[in-house]
């Protein structure tokens, strides 16, 4: 109920001033509020959020929300800076991160210390998508309520690495273009041009950019490319002949997988998957041509 007999147009004056004044004090304090680093940030953000919606509404004076915003503001500013200077300083208003998995063992203990059942750890570990404690080999609560999960090694994906290959590092994959314009900047960053990226979109069925909804192009030169109507002409591409072309890619990926491995297991698996598919490729070639 607002109070004082206050009309809407002042609400909304006041909603409008409020939103300014948060958006200001919001950049000030940069990410790191978003995040909710520390149990104070989580604090400060709740008790901003209610110092801005009293004064929406007129329950406080102007100035007084004001000095308001700014102490709680400066408070932030403060204690994180003096959380970067000082290691017992983060300690102290910060607390350690507790270990309650280690091991493969639960720990009851520190489970009590941080205030957790069991029922709530099985909540946080589904959030990492894991729901079987024999999976995790270590687990760490950490300062701002988050779960940290290493799981054991039996269950951890396979990676080129553990295979013994060499694989070129992943860059980031740039947008290049939005909405149907070309991101130009971002283009030139990845080293490519105008009439090279049309012409790959071409071949994805777009005419033209404004065809395209979005597109991004990662670290190998491949393009994705959602297009705005799915009935824009696509060109037809046989299938006979689309096959025969990947049976030959797979054939020579797997040569290259076993150039590239240094394990022996592993380098006889890929040179006979690769003779294999060679003679398969043999056999359907002319089937494939007609």
């Amino acid at each position: 109920m607002l109070t004082r007999g206050v009309t809407w147009q002042e609400v909304l004056f006041q909603s409008l001033i409020a939103f300014f004044v948060l958006f200001v004090l919001a950049r000030l304090l940069g990410k790191r509020q978003v995040a909710q680093l520390t149990m104070f940030d989580y604090i400060a953000g709740i008790t901003i959020g209610n110092i801005a919606a009293a004064w929406s509404l007129d329950e406080v004076r102007s100035i007084h929300a004001v000095i308001s915003l700014l102490v709680w503001t400066g408070l932030v500013l403060l204690l994180a800076w003096i959380q970067r200077k000082s290691y017992r300083a983060r300690v102290v208003l910060d607390g350690r991160p507790t270990v309650v998995i280690e091991g493969g063992k639960v720990l009851e203990e520190n489970l009590k210390k941080a205030n957790l059942s069991i029922e709530e750890l099985m909540l946080l570990l589904r959030r990492k998508d894991v729901f079987k404690l024999a999976d995790v080999e270590y687990a760490v609560f950490e300062t701002n309520g988050e779960l940290s999960v290493l799981k054991k090694t039996s269950v951890q994906p396979l990676t080129p690495k553990d295979a013994g290959m060499l694989v070129m590092d992943e860059a980031q994959p740039r947008l290049v273009v939005i909405d149907g314009h070309v991101m130009n900047r971002s283009l030139e960053e990845a080293g490519y041009t105008k009439a090279w990226l049309l012409a790959e979109l071409n071949k994805l069925g777009a005419r033209d950019f404004s065809d395209v909804f979005m597109a991004q192009v990662d670290a190998q030169g491949n393009v994705y490319a959602d297009l705005y109507q799915d009935a824009v002409h696509r060109p037809q591409v046989p299938e006979r002949p689309l096959l025969l072309a990947h049976l030959k890619k797979m054939q020579a990926d797997f040569e290259l997988w076993a150039l590239e491995t240094v394990d022996k297991e592993a380098k006889a698996l890929y040179e006979r998957t690769a003779r294999q598919l060679n003679d398969l490729v043999h056999k359907v070639e002319p089937l494939l041509r007609r």
